[in-house]
């Protein structure tokens, strides 16, 4: 009975947004979940070989704009500060802004520019795969 109600109140709070701990309330706040990365295209499939997580901090400063490349793996991302504005090859744009998240596109040819007025500073996860590349240049 005890295990019974133990894993209950677990399943109750693991299901809810905030956590009670010690008195103190820690707030969980779901950023973004999808199947899709922001140009509305479907994400592909996970690799069946072995998993490889990487996190970046990525700053870039005011004015600049990145090369065109191409993520062979599914990443995403949130802007901490600044304003950042994402081109796929054939036009199609993200404007971003502190505090938006990103799913970003797979394996198509894009890029980042920062128009803003202050460094732009993102982190971005990727699930990748050990030995392969997270990110192309053209």
């Amino acid at each position: 009975m005890r295990r019974v109600i133990l894993g209950t109140l677990l399943t109750l709070l693991l299901s809810s947004n905030v956590f009670a701990l010690d008195q103190h309330t820690t707030q969980v706040d779901e950023v973004t979940k999808s199947t899709s990365s922001w140009d509305g295209s479907a994400l592909p499939n996970y690799s069946e070989d072995t998993p490889e997580v990487t996190i970046l901090r990525i700053n870039i400063p005011a004015g600049v704009q990145l090369p065109m490349h191409k993520h062979p793996v599914i990443n995403a991302g949130v802007l901490l500060r600044g304003e950042l504005t994402v081109i796929r090859e054939d036009g199609k744009t993200l404007h971003m802004k502190a505090g938006d998240s990103i799913v970003e596109v797979v394996d198509k040819w894009h890029y980042g520019k920062n128009e803003g007025s202050e460094t732009a500073e993102i982190i971005v996860f990727y699930a990748g795969v050990v030995g392969t590349p997270i990110t192309i240049k053209k």
